[in-house]
């Protein structure tokens, strides 16, 4: 037998076995799918919080682009040759897997079909239907930090290319919010050389001070007017709250911390009133970049008011020596748990959640909760609500009917938050409810 015909049959047998692998490979990704996109359908119709890829049937190939482009993972999968949102809570609105399909069969849109997304309109600079007023950011149904940040500089380049300008004692722009957005924008009206007030209701970096200890986020390039590229494809909180901190020192950024924007009306000359826990400032222009968690959600349930109950962790090392219920079942509430595991002084951590899985998490966490369940440093109380909370108790309701009581120290409820269009509402600013659309 020739050399040639050896060759062909090493080449054959490769070929042969290399399409078996991928056969194989492909048959088993379909089927993670179909488990997924049964979990999802057993969940009922899921609302994105963020803009998210809608994909086209009919022009998918399955080529796969979009999964393995999505830096968040786990959130695309291609079942029976065609890609499908399987964690849609999992999107943060990246928008790679658009740029990355090949036959631009995905659009990025706001809510779904069935159920509508409410979000302030707002034109191509952010500024509301009342003129001088914006929203950027997560408010505005962008969750991503680089795009909160691009959002910030974008808004306040229209406001300084803009005839808006104050007089007398009034400023030219308050800015709402320390986060991603408000940061950009702020600096942004500063580097013009215009007066604006940066107001905080709790503590300078907005929604990263809520991240879980060591919670790693995806940022990308981000661009600060004052202070230059931040280049990182990721940063844990640490590292983001270090960042904010030398945006401060380095740019001379002043906030007032602890302010409550509570009531925004016209004023004389027009201008804007902005009520605050603080005080009343006068301004030609408002920047609103609050963040669509607006207010904790709360149970609702006796005992509630006790001070045991808190709604983060910011440092678990409060909890120390304690027997430690978190309440929730999404993301927030599992890397809480998460985080009390890792600074290893509880005395207990357990989670209540009303459902049966933990559906409503990332892929790396749901992982992980699995692990530490079957390692038994977690005890997840699953399909149970809370029913009363005591002073050293918790009286969780089954779904079953069965109350149980387990013994308590401190309670973390992680349940969501309320957007806080009551605001947006009073100042006359319009709510469109979006249903798959950009």
């Amino acid at each position: 037998m020739s050399t040639t015909w050896i060759a062909l049959g090493f080449f054959v047998a490769f070929a042969w076995a290399l399409s078996l692998f991928l056969r194989k490979r492909e048959q088993l990704r379909t089927e993670t799918g179909r488990r997924e996109l049964d979990e999802l359908r057993a969940m009922g119709d899921i609302l994105p919080a963020s803009i998210h890829p809608e994909i086209d049937p009919l022009r998918c190939i399955g080529s796969g682009a979009c999964v393995y482009a999505c830096p968040e993972k786990s959130v695309l999968t291609v079942v029976n040759g065609r890609g499908v949102l399987t964690n849609p809570l999992g999107c943060i609105g990246h928008g790679a897997c658009a740029s990355a399909c090949p036959v631009q069969a995905i659009s990025l849109v706001f809510g779904t079909a069935k159920r509508g997304l409410e979000l302030p309109e707002v034109d191509p600079d952010f500024q509301t239907n009342q003129p001088g007023i914006y929203i950027v950011g997560e408010l505005g149904g962008m969750g991503l930090i680089r795009n909160a940040v691009s959002q910030g500089r974008q808004a306040a380049d229209h406001i300084v290319a803009g005839d808006r300008r104050a007089e007398g004692d009034a400023l030219d722009a308050v800015v709402v919010g320390a986060g991603p957005a408000g940061t950009s924008a702020t600096l942004r009206l500063m580097e013009a050389r215009m007066r604006v007030l940066l107001l905080e209701r709790e503590a300078f970096g907005g929604t990263i001070t809520h991240y879980p200890r060591a919670k790693v986020v995806m940022t990308g390039s981000l661009d600060f007017p004052m202070y230059g590229r931040v280049s990182k494809r990721k940063m844990s909180k640490e590292q983001l709250v270090a960042l904010w901190e030398d945006i401060r020192d380095k740019t001379g950024l002043q906030v007032a911390v602890g302010e409550l924007v509570e009531h925004i009306e016209r004023g004389p000359a027009d201008t804007w009133l902005v009520s605050s826990t603080g005080g009343v400032f006068k301004s030609a222009n408002v920047l609103l970049a609050l963040g669509r968690r607006g207010s904790p959600r709360k149970l609702d349930v006796p005992g509630e008011e006790l001070s045991k109950v808190v709604y983060r962790v910011i440092e678990p090392e409060v909890f120390q020596g304690q027997r430690v219920l978190v309440v929730g079942g999404g993301n927030a509430a599992v890397e809480s748990a998460f985080a009390l595991l890792d600074s290893g002084d509880c005395a207990s951590v357990a989670i209540s959640y009303r459902k049966k899985a933990f559906a409503r998490c990332r892929q790396a966490n749901r992982e992980r909760i699995e692990a530490e369940m079957q390692a038994g440093r977690l005890t997840a109380l699953m399909e149970t609500e809370v029913e009363e909370i005591f002073g050293d108790r918790v009286s969780l309701r089954h779904a079953s009917g069965d109350s149980v009581s387990i013994e308590n120290d401190a309670v973390v409820v992680q349940v969501g938050g309320t957007a806080p269009t009551d605001l947006l509402e009073n100042v006359g600013i319009e709510i469109v409810t979006k249903y798959g659309e950009a």
